[in-house]
């Protein structure tokens, strides 16, 4: 089971980092080691000072595929969940000040929390998936994150598409769709609420 994740796929959250909009989705991965299922609570890390909650949609795919045409993209997912991208901030500032990989900053053991998946005809409009699928996170009741995946930059679709051309894509391997604007740190004691419309999809707990 493989975890891709997409960066800088909504326009506010590029712009609150500082980078520009990319020509095509921004791959990088995670390892197993790094979901946390079933509401586990989620450990600081010693090697970080700054770790960021980042909310996310998650698509799970269901059929293998290699090359896989935008078009008939949809015919490989059809569940959706959410997860949150832990990120150790200041450790990705100085890779990426050095020009090195991200990985170390987000493929922690533990950076990967994953609530429950809902079916996807949940959300099928007459034109097929509806555009439309809100999201939020709240942190100790408050509202942090809210977003909505008709804003974006790479549809679900044509993720699957860029992904595939380079991965064989295989039943069960998920894919973290990008971040909306809000994210900021965590400290021990904070709850972070993650919710698909008004469904609560996790709840994770820091330690």
């Amino acid at each position: 089971m493989k975890i891709f994740c997409v960066g800088r796929n909504y326009g506010e959250h590029v712009k609150e980092l500082g980078n520009s909009i990319p020509e095509n989705p921004v791959i990088f991965s995670k390892p197993d080691t790094a979901l946390l299922k079933n509401n586990e609570p989620f450990y600081l890390p010693d090697f970080s000072n700054d770790i960021h909650y980042e909310v996310e949609l998650v698509i799970r795919i269901n059929k293998v595929g290699k090359k896989i045409q935008e078009q008939f993209a949809r015919n490989y997912f059809n569940e959706i969940g959410l997860g949150i991208d832990f990120t150790a901030r200041d450790l990705q500032t100085q890779l990426k000040s050095k020009g090195l990989p991200w990985e170390l900053a987000k493929a922690f053991d533990g950076s990967a929390p994953i609530g429950n998946f809902i079916p996807l005809d949940n959300f099928v409009g007459s034109n097929g998936v509806d555009n439309a699928i809100n999201f939020s996170l709240k942190k100790n009741g408050e509202l942090v994150q809210q977003g909505n995946n008709k804003n974006m930059i790479f549809s679900f679709e044509k993720i699957i598409a860029f992904v595939s051309n380079y991965f064989t894509l295989k039943v069960g391997d998920l894919i973290y769709t990008g971040t909306p604007a809000g994210v900021g740190p965590v400290k021990v004691g904070d709850t972070l609420e993650g919710f698909i419309e008004n469904e609560l999809m996790l709840t994770c707990e820091v330690k």
